[in-house]
């Protein structure tokens, strides 16, 4: 996975995103950390195209966002918002379904398969018959995910996909994106699980006020270098 970020700024009634810059390469699963308020799921939305910059470049995997390739930049990238966004009225099964034929163009029979493979890899194949109402929901969060994935997705945003749950059913969403990870899927992801952080992330952004204050390895939480990295980590008491 790359991304590289080029002066990236964004505000509303303030800064919100204050100049970033950032050159990854060669990370598998990219967590983003840092107190309420602090810009990381502002920066996410942006590296998504949900939102746009004020100025500033941003490019995934050789792929440079901007208006006028919105549409073809999204195409290559899947997002999980914190609660699930899933139809209400279609069974887990026909959402995934549903975005294989309209946008992937696949035949019903062949949509229907890999949906239920999909599921299958997220634990939920006896669910997939039942709309989002009658699961739980750590189910149904997982099969958003599963949804994000249809489309073959190049990388995978995820802004706290477990801030609606309770501790057991984020374990379940969290033990599930562990093992598709497992499978090669390339991830980015806003939490404030910090155990989660150690166990899935091979590289951490800390920010805070906007800025990227501290970034690198997970050993940066076991080391950290900056005294508001350090306060994050004790305030979060881990």
């Amino acid at each position: 996975m790359k991304i590289y970020l080029k002066e990236v700024s964004k505000s509303y009634d303030k800064k919100v995103i204050d100049n970033i810059d950032l050159n990854l390469e060669g990370y598998d699963a990219v967590a983003i950390i840092g107190k309420s308020g602090c810009g990381k799921s502002t920066l996410l939305r942006l590296m998504t195209g949900i939102e746009m910059p004020d100025k500033g470049r941003i490019i995934v995997n050789d792929k440079e966002l901007n208006k006028s390739n919105l549409i073809e930049y999204q195409d290559n990238i899947g997002i999980v918002f914190q609660k699930h966004n899933l139809f209400p009225h279609l069974t887990l099964l026909q959402n995934i379904t549903l975005i294989l034929e309209k946008i992937k163009k696949l035949p019903k029979k062949e949509a229907k398969e890999k949906a239920i493979n999909l599921l299958d890899n997220l634990h939920l194949k006896d669910q997939m018959n039942k709309r989002p109402r009658f699961v739980s929901g750590g189910q149904a969060q997982r099969a958003s995910i599963a949804r994000a994935l249809a489309t073959d997705p190049e990388v995978v945003f995820m802004d706290e996909p477990t801030a609606a749950l309770d501790p057991i059913l984020t374990k379940e969403v969290l033990d599930s994106v562990i093992g598709l990870r497992n499978l090669g899927t390339k991830f980015v992801f806003v939490t404030h699980e910090i155990y989660f952080v150690r166990k899935f992330a091979d590289y951490i952004i800390f920010m805070d006020e906007g800025k990227i204050v501290e970034q690198g390895t997970p050993n940066i939480l076991d080391n950290p270098q900056t005294k508001r990295l350090q306060l994050f980590l004790e305030n979060e008491g881990r």
